[in-house]
């Protein structure tokens, strides 16, 4: 990618931020509610299926390793409190949203790559039609609604998938596991489990539509886009995870003071 590129992502980039917190502050943007509609089905229903089955298999690994070790420690009240933090902080936020650039960023990429080769994006200049509102705008507010309650049902899938293996691997007590989830789990460890995923999804949808809108158009760009805006929402994600967990948690007080 050379500078005049960065440079075209960079303004673009900024002209939808900008265009989005118009339409946040009320002012009259013709937004495509249909075609919204239609990418929140994508986002969230869509994609439900593949996050109930990875959340169900990665609450299993973690649910083995850590039970095996409190359970040595003679600390079984503690695997509960431990998986709680652990996927509503962290690992459920980030698991739906790697699972979401995967199926969707993707997708939103290319859609709008192929719109440029095929100039589809001059059509629309040229019927007066701004494809900021249009096309990208749409596409962010699904993602800000659809990956948040993702992650919700991530949650509960992990945590019911989580009591099945320690009472069946481990021999631990379900009453005991759910009373140290629930008891542990606090209303603001929610709240900004939310938030992060709110944050989240307005960067994945940002990135997959600058992506696409400023591809160069031929159907080489168009993987070379995907293939980009994949990889930059996957760093990202990962980059704003240390910092949002930094500022959002470092001063809460350890959840073990509950247990």
């Amino acid at each position: 990618m050379n500078l005049n590129q960065v440079c075209e992502k960079f303004f673009v980039s900024t002209k939808v931020v900008i265009f989005f917190l118009y339409y946040l502050g009320g002012i009259n943007i013709n937004l495509n509610l249909m075609d919204t509609i239609d990418y929140i089905s994508l986002v969230a229903p869509k994609s439900l299926f593949i996050t109930i089955i990875t959340s169900f298999f990665i609450s299993f690994v973690f649910s083995l390793q850590i039970a095996k070790e409190f359970m040595y420690l003679d600390a079984a009240q503690l695997v509960g409190t431990v998986f709680a933090v652990s996927f509503i902080r962290e690992l459920s936020p980030v698991l739906t949203s790697v699972v979401i650039v995967g199926k969707v960023c993707s997708s939103f990429t290319s859609e709008l790559a192929t719109m440029v080769s095929t100039e589809q994006l001059d059509a629309l200049f040229i019927l007066g039609i701004n494809p900021i509102n249009y096309l990208v705008i749409p596409r962010i507010i699904s993602m800000i609604i659809g990956l948040p309650m993702l992650n919700f049902i991530s949650i509960i899938t992990s945590v019911l998938s989580g009591v099945f293996i320690c009472c069946i691997f481990y021999g631990i007590n379900p009453g005991i596991f759910l009373s140290a989830v629930f008891y542990n789990s606090l209303i603001i460890d929610l709240l900004k489990s939310v938030f992060k995923t709110v944050v989240f999804a307005f960067f994945i949808g940002l990135i997959s539509c600058v992506w696409g809108i400023t591809s160069l158009g031929g159907s080489r760009a168009v993987g070379l886009s995907t293939t980009s805006s994949v990889v930059n929402c996957l760093l990202m994600i990962f980059i704003l995870n240390f910092i949002l967990s930094y500022f959002l948690f470092d001063n809460l007080i350890s959840s073990f003071q509950f247990s």
